[in-house]
Order: structure tokens, then C-alpha cells, then sequence
């Protein structure tokens, strides 16, 4: 999930982070659906360089559907210190560093959120809803003994974000059943035993177009890439330029309000991880964990925030792909933590 904070570089307006609003959350109105059905049509049409026969399936602007009521988490499971505060916490300053016995805990959160994703994914088909993915994903964590970390979180009513189409992140589960050729982004993260794991993947349901499926692969080749290039003492600048030389190769354009983080037994904190090239400060250290987790779009990177607060859509109705790790950096590279 993520949080709004000052910007680190070129004046660009500032980011969120992948999993929260933020104190300087501004709301925006719901788009008319004239606008996000011409933003379909520009993407239709986008030149794809060798691919350029490429064509979206057209699709109807994303909907909200009837949103039930959070789930109900038994007493005994430890909740994290934000639950029950009406205010969104801010981007914790320290880095958040591991010792062996905390490494343990770690890579069994970690553990835990790629197990709960990957069975999420299995239940992405047509005509089922985000509500019931959602209920699977929350019986799952709470069967081993975790805490959903999204549940509580700035006032966030559902387990797990669900980011259909269009939806860049932080989307909400509802009634709104999923159709053929959609894509979905499963964002999941648990808190087990003082720690949180985080991670999310974009899964196809049914029979999708070529070109929804190319920005999906690239997408995961994006985060990947940046993964390889990351170790003790590398700039973290270069995660961000390893994201955008490859999505520009591809024609597609990285997404920049929202970013990664630092994540452990604080659900959000420095250090702040853009994905787009950037001038920022700071180099990785052995033994910190955080999250790489771009965002790609086919069309416009600028977002319209729904009046729920949450679910931030592109302004031009064009498709938007994510993925995220959890990794922890090493002498010689790094290891991803939520690899089933």
C-alpha cells in the first residue's frame, strides 16, 4: 500500500506510496465515463513499435460495485499499532535493518504473503468477484495465525487491494464480478509475528489480448531487472532507471506518484524506492528490506483518485500492470523474500 510524501527529485509533483493514502491525500471526482472511454480509444490506437498490429480489447470503464463489511478478525491474532486510528500513519525515517533472529521472522511473513497471492491468483476467472477473492485471502492469513495488514490501515475496509483494468493500485474489493480479458492486480500483505511481508502480482483472467499480456510480462520483467541490479552499496537511483530504460524499449510509460518502501516490522518507511529516473540520494545496505513494486501504463502515468479515497485509476482509461517484491539486501545481491 502506499503514502503520499515530499518529493525527492526534478519538482515533480510528489508520490505515494504503494499502499496508502497520506496526509496530503487530496480527493478528486469521479471521472465521466466519456473521458476513460476516449482514453481506451487513444490506447487502441498507440504505435507499439514492432508490435504496432497490437490492439486492446475494448472495455467498459471500471465500475464500483457494493463493497461488504470488513471481515472479522479473532482476538488472539496480533494486530498491528494502526488499527482502530482513523489517521493514515506517516512514512516512518528510520531504515529498518536485520539481525539474524529478525531475518527469520521476516522470511516467514514474506513466505506466508507469496503463499496467500499465488492461491489468490488461482481464483482470478471470469464471473468471480473481487469480494470473494477477498474473503479467501483474509480466511487464509487468519488460518495462520497473520493479520491482513491493508485491513485498518488509514480507515482501508477490506483485506486485500484488488486493481482491475484501468485501477493503477489500491483498489477495493466489491461485488463487481470480473469479466473475460480483464487483467488484476492482487496486492497482499500479512503481519505475522511482529513483521510485515508485502507483495503483489497482476494475473490474467481468461482469455486476454496480446497486447494486455506484453505489458504484464514487461511489467514483471520491469521489477525484476531492478531486483538484479540491487546489492549492498548500489544507488538506489538505479532501480528506478533500470525500470525505465526497459519499459520505454517496450512502449510503455512508468507510472511515478506512487513508489516503494521500506518494510518490516513498520508497514511503511524510508527508504522511499521511485521507480522513474530520478536524482535521488542514498545507497542500499546490507541487511535492509524494502519493496520494488513499479507500476506501468499504456497510455497517461497521471492518476484520479475515486471518492472512496483509495482507488486510483488512470486518467485516460488506459490499462496499468503491477508487481511487487519484498527483498533483502545482501553483500552480493539481493534475495527476494516473497518468491514462492
Amino acid at each position: 500500500m502506499e503514502v503520499r510524501v515530499p518529493s525527492m527529485e526534478l519538482h515533480r509533483s510528489p508520490p505515494f506510496l504503494s499502499g496508502g493514502r497520506g496526509k496530503f491525500f487530496l480527493h478528486k471526482p469521479f471521472l465521466v465515463q466519456a473521458k476513460r472511454l476516449e482514453g481506451l480509444e487513444k490506447a487502441n490506437k498507440r504505435s507499439r513499435g514492432t508490435q504496432s498490429s497490437e490492439e486492446v480489447k475494448k472495455r467498459a470503464p471500471l465500475t464500483r460495485g457494493t463493497v461488504s463489511p470488513p471481515l472479522p478478525v479473532p482476538g488472539h491474532i496480533t494486530q498491528p499499532p494502526y488499527v482502530g486510528k482513523k489517521d493514515t500513519p506517516e512514512i516512518a525515517s528510520e531504515i529498518q535493518m536485520h539481525d539474524k533472529v529478525s531475518i527469520v521472522h521476516m522470511k516467514a511473513a514474506c513466505e506466508l504473503a507469496a503463499r496467500v497471492l499465488e492461491h489468490a491468483g488461482t481464483l482470478v476467472k471470469p464471473s468471480v468477484t473481487t469480494d470473494e477473492i477477498d474473503k479467501a485471502v483474509h480466511k487464509m492469513i487468519i488460518d495462520a495465525g497473520a493479520y491482513p495488514s491493508p485491513l485498518g490501515y488509514g480507515g482501508f475496509p477490506k483485506s486485500v487491494c484488488t486493481s482491475v483494468n484501468e485501477c493503477m493500485c489500491h483498489g477495493i474489493p466489491d461485488s463487481r464480478e470480473l469479466q473475460d480479458g480483464d487483467i488484476i492486480n492482487i496486492d497482499v500483505t500479512v503481519y505475522l509475528n511482529g513483521y510485515h511481508g508485502d507483495t503483489s502480482k497482476t494475473f490474467l483472467c481468461g482469455e486476454v489480448d496480446d497486447a494486455s499480456k506484453r505489458l504484464v510480462r514487461v511489467t514483471e520483467e520491469c521489477m525484476l531487472r531492478a531486483i538484479s541490479a540491487c546489492k549492498h552499496g548500489t544507488s538506489f537511483k538505479k532501480i528506478g532507471r533500470r525500470i525505465s530504460e526497459h519499459a520505454e524499449r517496450h512502449g510503455f510509460s512508468v507510472v511515478e506518484c506512487f513508489v516503494g518502501h521500506g518494510v518490516g516490522r513498520i508497514f511503511h518507511s524510508e527508504p522511499i524506492i521511485y521507480h522513474q529516473r530520478n536524482n535521488g540520494p542514498g545507497q542500499m545496505v546490507e541487511g535492509q528490506t524494502f519493496t520494488i513494486e513499479p507500476i506501468l501504463s499504456m497510455g497517461s502515468i497521471e492518476c484520479d483518485m475515486w471518492d472512496d479515497g483509495w482507488t486510483a485509476v488512470t486518467t485516460d482509461g488506459s490499462l496499468a500492470a503491477q508487481f511487487e517484491h519484498t527483498i533483502l539486501i545482501t553483500k552480493t545481491g539481493a534475495e527476494i523474500l516473497t518468491k514462492c
